[in-house]
């Protein structure tokens, strides 16, 4: 269906039973937010808060809550997304199967933006800052953010939406030293293509003119986050996902989204940064204050009935999880097009995204060789490191499965593939002093850390522990040996203090065990934390904790390790040190006053009442 507004998808939504209205006045300070979180976590359907406190406009959340809901949406039109990327990755196709491939022709047409000749959708009203919901998503946040916007931004050698960017970067609308109605925030991290924008209108020391549009056809939500190609324009995909043309129009020098509920225009200038954050963010854990640059407010207009869209963010599984599977049903086998020998790649949700891949390449290097090692999965691996958004992973799983059987999709099983096979004295490869995703705290400095690639191939070396050997039963300051999967073992200790201490720490641990390396040939990897039977209740939690908070370089360890000729390795298990450090951003916790204050709503006559399980 090509909605014409977000409405006209959350009236579909209500007709289908996939939506509630929420009556009752709800607080946008933690409220509305808690609500999501509740909904969310129970599969349930998305909402529309009719009465938000403090301001005239609706708000919706959860409409992109399920990957089943997501494809709801776009029911009429993902099929052709994905001829048209099929079509892009093998042309021939089109010469091959022309009958077949008409229809993706035809909607390649919605591609084309639409010059409105009349502004007047948008500009039934100029409003403030102020009259947005001041959504206030978790207890430390430094202020009101704005979780789904579309930042538009043009190249100001190529102006025009045709070479545009538009992406969803964080936006802080009150809060620290902003100055309400008159400035905000504008978040964007590492690998974003507005950054390539504001570089050349730095370089010219002019302003960069920002629209950040909010609501408008679900479709133009997605393409804010689709991992385009540079050069292709999103407003141009957003047209074919919604099969319906992205119109706009410009007004006082800005392009303005005539199909979006509320517009914020304004610039940035060269240098003018202020503190943006706090904010419960997508890893699970808080962003700090750090300085970002400062978007001086133009004009805000809002259309009749504005419906003000939102989402939260924090630890995964959350919404965002639905847009990353939503993406992946879409681009299918694109990424594998573009990085030779890829087979499969998964960006593990459950650890944030970022800090882990797991990847699937192929061995073709060597026929002729009847040993197996590491070769062709160590060039795709760097392949992949040097790939978009790839480039931000920070543990990086490689292997190669000469039967396809093989799938990053069951992450535990995949794990133990690679740990079954892992030489550990050859296949850990450290990357240090390199970039890792902004969000990530674990590093040594913002967007600053290490990296590594375990690439194992060939026979199997071991059968996986699948108990706890004696000799971690009763060691010395290292307790609750808990057994996280196959070969996989957390052992909890003292909390973290400093790397001093920890190397230290790291040696007593290695004089224990050197003489048992034997005792464990079958576990491979211990992870010393704060909470062993936190970590080891389940793959989740394991995966949270391990990936998040550490650092390659400077949190692994190893027992018995060896340095030859620059290469690291170990006799013993790997060790990964993840405690939580001084420097680490606090997790997100819920709000406990907060969490009472909603159980109206879910109590009878409430609006949510037996919506839950």
């Amino acid at each position: 269906m090509a909605y014409k507004s977000l409405e006209s998808c959350l009236l579909d939504l209500e007709k289908s039973r996939q939506l509630i209205r929420i009556k009752e006045e709800v607080d946008p300070y933690l409220e509305m937010a808690a609500i999501h979180l509740r909904i969310h976590e129970a599969g349930g359907p998305a909402l529309l808060f009719e009465n938000v406190k403090g301001s005239k406009f609706r708000a919706a959340s959860n409409i992109f809550g399920t990957l089943e809901r997501s494809k709801f949406i776009f029911r009429d039109t993902l099929a052709l997304v994905q001829q048209l990327i099929e079509l892009k990755n093998d042309p021939v196709k089109a010469v091959k199967h022309p009958i077949k491939n008409f229809t993706a022709g035809v909607a390649a047409l919605k591609a084309l933006p639409f010059k409105n000749p009349s502004s007047k959708p948008v500009l039934f009203q100029q409003i403030q800052i102020e009259n947005i919901p001041q959504i206030h998503h978790w207890p430390m946040d430094g202020g009101a953010f704005v979780t789904l916007p579309q930042v538009y931004t043009e190249d100001m050698d190529q102006p025009g939406i045709m070479h545009a960017n538009l992406g969803m970067y964080r936006i802080q609308l009150s809060g620290n030293d902003y100055v309400m109605n008159k400035e905000i925030g504008l978040h964007y991290q590492l690998h974003r293509g507005i950054g390539v924008h504001q570089t050349k209108a730095n370089s010219k020391g002019l302003p960069l003119k920002v629209s950040v549009f909010a609501g408008g056809p679900p479709a133009h939500s997605v393409a804010a986050v689709m991992p385009l190609p540079e050069g292709i324009s999103e407003m141009t995909f957003a047209g074919v996902l919604g099969g319906r043309r992205f119109r706009y129009t410009y007004i006082d020098g800005y392009c303005i989204s005539t199909d979006a509920d509320i517009v914020i225009t304004g610039e940035v200038y060269p240098g003018d940064n202020k503190p943006e954050g706090p904010f419960g963010d997508h890893l699970g854990y808080y962003s700090l204050r750090h300085n970002f640059p400062l978007m001086k407010v133009h004009k805000v207009f809002a259309k009749k009935d504005a419906i003000w869209p939102f989402t939260v963010v924090g630890r995964p599984p959350q919404e965002d999880t639905s847009f990353g599977q939503l993406i992946h049903e879409m681009t299918g086998s694109a990424l594998q097009a573009e990085i030779p020998g890829l087979k499969e790649v998964n960006a593990v949700d459950a650890a944030g995204v970022h800090p882990l891949l797991l990847a699937i390449g192929s061995e073709r290097y060597t026929p002729y060789t009847p040993a197996k090692q590491p070769a062709e999965i160590l060039t795709i691996a760097n392949h992949i490191l040097g790939t978009g958004q790839l480039s931000l992973a920070k543990f990086l799983f490689i292997t190669a499965d000469d039967t396809n059987q093989l799938t990053t999709g069951n992450i535990q099983l995949y794990l133990q593939y690679i740990l079954q096979r892992i030489d550990l004295t050859r296949d850990v490869h450290f990357y240090t002093n390199t970039t890792i995703d902004t969000l990530d705290y674990s590093g040594t400095a913002l967007n600053t850390g290490s990296k590594v690639v375990f690439a194992a191939y060939g026979e199997t070396r071991r059968h996986l522990a699948t108990e706890v050997p004696d000799c971690l039963q009763h060691l010395r300051d290292f307790e609750w040996p808990s057994l996280v999967m196959p070969g996989v073992i957390a052992l909890q200790t003292k909390p973290f203090t400093d790397y001093s201490a920890a190397a230290k720490e790291l040696d007593v641990l290695d004089d224990l065990l050197r003489d048992k390396i034997n005792e464990l040939q079958n576990v491979p990897v211990l992870i010393i934390c704060d909470d062993a039977p936190f970590v080891s209740e389940k793959l989740n939690n394991f995966l949270w904790v391990t990936f998040t908070r550490c650092n390659p370089s400077h949190d692994m360890y190893g027992i018995e390790s060896t340095t030859t000729n620059k290469h690291w390795g170990c006799k013993g298990p790997l060790v990964f040190d993840a405690r939580i450090k001084p420097h680490h951003a606090p997790p997100v916790v819920k709000d406990t006053v907060t969490e009472k204050k909603i159980d109206r709503l879910f109590n009878k006559g409430g609006s949510l009442y037996g919506i839950l399980p």
